[in-house]
């Protein structure tokens, strides 16, 4: 009965031990709160505020634009200003062909390389040899239909080959299509209508020789 005597005695002292310390430890903790208000109090009444400001005074930075707002099912609008339409280019009439038997207007190359105008025939030299005068096609003027071989410098001889390829036209021939016909049939022509001026495309050969003449049509 002894032991357990002392036994009851030693829990009671441990209970009443257990009890002081949690009354201490509930004054300690309304100390502390006591001394959080006094200091919440000072710095209310006038306490020095702390050296850093409060994130919360920083003023803001400005925020960058919001982009506007893309329309409901389009595309976003683009600052990319409208290209004008450009305008069609007018295409310049072509000039009129000139018509036959001109192949093309020449009046900035005064002598055509190889045409000639025709007027006599001679043999002095005892060569055959066709009376010309060099020349070249005028552009056509208002009123007139056909451009014109307008001939330059004075007549000159052009030695002709006896078997030279010839073809005539009106009014050698009758009739616009060329047709063939030898130097006899051309200087009998030429004889009896001197000065006509009729106007030929010649090539000449090697011998310095008219070997190729062909009568243009001229109305």
């Amino acid at each position: 009965m002894r032991v357990h005597g002392t036994t009851v005695r030693g829990a009671r002292r441990f209970r009443g031990q257990a009890l002081a310390a949690l009354a201490l430890c509930a004054a300690l903790a309304l100390t502390g709160c006591n001394g959080d208000n006094g200091d919440d109090g000072e710095g209310a009444a006038g306490t020095k505020p702390s050296a850093t400001p409060a994130a919360s005074a920083t003023p803001a930075a400005p925020s960058a634009p919001s982009a506007p707002a893309t329309p409901a099912g389009g595309a976003a609008p683009t600052a990319t200003a409208k290209t004008p339409a450009k305008t069609p280019a007018t295409t310049p009439a072509a000039k009129p062909k000139p018509p036959a038997p001109g192949p093309a207007c020449g009046d900035k190359m005064p002598i055509s390389p190889d045409e000639v105008a025709v007027y006599r025939y001679t043999p002095e030299g005892g060569f055959h040899s066709l009376i010309v005068k060099h020349g070249n096609w005028t552009c056509a003027t208002p009123g007139l239909s056909t451009a014109t071989f307008k001939t330059v410098g004075t007549e000159t001889f052009i030695p002709i080959a006896e078997d030279a390829k010839i073809t005539a036209i009106t009014p050698i021939l009758p009739g616009t299509v060329s047709k063939p016909i030898t130097l006899h049939e051309l200087t009998e022509w030429l004889i009896a209508h001197p000065d006509k001026g009729l106007v030929f495309r010649y090539h000449l050969g090697a011998k310095g020789v008219i070997d190729t003449l062909d009568q243009e049509y001229t109305p």
